[in-house]
């Protein structure tokens, strides 16, 4: 008899892909996890089997310490964050990392931190499919120490065939709530009404009517998302005429979108909604306090570091005058190992 619940045993934990000393497998993280990473692709444009194969290579396929402990799948270091930590030895001895309450909110903060690092903004102009660009796009831009850090993603991606999950999201056929199940009959997110895009970020305009947890439940958003996607509080009353962007926005303004004069009654945040750049970047590079509001007629710089204040004193660029280069500390590399 007990051997025979000693088999029982053996076979329900193969089955779910966990070995004998509690181990996950690599199919079986991949199965659980393309799911997330597939919705991820779709509201911020990284593609799954980037994230997959970055998952894998990171959490040690969901076993590592920071994965187990911090539910962190990416060894992304604390740097500003304001949530829960926990330190771990990586480049250095007791490094601070990200601490998640859950798996799926790693994944998330995954992608909000690259799309927030003006050092991987080239990335997202790649094709959604390019994984081997995306691959040797954050090796480059420091996302890792490991000289065959492009290698090893891309040799997961093949080997595992990962770039499905791209296939998968591009072609529409499939969407996230099981890797192999069919889009149901039903009408797609959002059908009802109109997409927008502005600087690549799809957008709507708010109805009457329309609700943070009615546009969740129609656009099939996280919780949240759409507070952090536009910068509002939970308790900002969406009134019609609204943009609301349903992906994150940019670092910087579309080429050609230099510099904004502030007009009379602007806010910093309806300039951040009318060309799709983050707020609290448009305080950084513009060297203000955040909910600091400039007077009309002040210059706002909108896609690199304003010039120094005291020689420009807030002025725009002449006719005649050559617009400044881009800063080169907002290259600083961090790595995230």
């Amino acid at each position: 008899m007990l051997g025979k619940q000693l088999l029982i045993v053996v076979l329900i934990t193969w089955s779910a892909g966990v070995d004998a000393q509690g181990q996950m497998s690599r199919d079986a993280y991949i199965q659980s996890y393309a799911d997330i990473a597939m919705k991820e692709m779709v509201r911020a444009g990284i593609p799954a089997s980037i994230k997959l194969a970055q998952g894998c290579l990171e959490s040690d396929n969901g076993n590592s310490r920071l994965a187990r402990s911090a539910k962190n799948h990416f060894g992304i270091k604390c740097h500003d964050w304001t949530g829960r930590k926990i330190h771990h030895d990586d480049d250095e001895r007791n490094e601070c990392f990200r601490r998640y309450r859950t798996v799926n909110d790693s994944y998330i903060d995954h992608s909000d931190f690259l799309t927030s690092k003006p050092r991987y903004a080239e990335l997202f102009l790649l094709q959604k499919n390019d994984y081997k660009g995306w691959a040797n796009g954050l090796k480059k831009a420091g996302y890792a120490t490991n000289r065959q850090y492009a290698e090893l993603l891309i040799r997961i991606i093949e080997e595992n065939e990962l770039y499905k999950y791209d296939e998968m999201v591009l072609a529409g056929r499939l969407r996230p709530g099981r890797p192999d199940s069919p889009v149901s009959p039903g009408p797609a997110p959002g059908a009802s009404r109109e997409i927008l895009v502005n600087n690549r970020i799809d957008y709507i305009i708010a109805q009457p009517g329309d609700t943070p947890d009615g546009l969740r439940e129609e656009f099939d958003l996280y919780p949240g998302e759409l507070f952090r996607n536009n910068d509002i509080s939970r308790d900002t009353p969406l009134e019609p005429g609204m943009v609301i962007y349903l992906q994150p926005k940019r670092w910087r303004a579309e080429r050609g979108n230099e510099t904004h004069i502030v007009q009379e009654g602007q806010t910093m945040w309806e300039i951040s909604q009318i060309y799709c750049v983050k707020l609290g970047r448009l305080y950084r590079i513009n060297y203000l306090k955040e909910d600091a509001e400039p007077e009309p007629g002040t210059g706002i710089w909108l896609r690199r570091r304003k010039p120094d204040e005291n020689l420009f004193r807030n002025r725009l660029p002449g006719p005649e005058e050559e617009v400044p280069a881009e800063d080169s500390t907002e290259m600083e590399f961090e790595f995230d190992g």
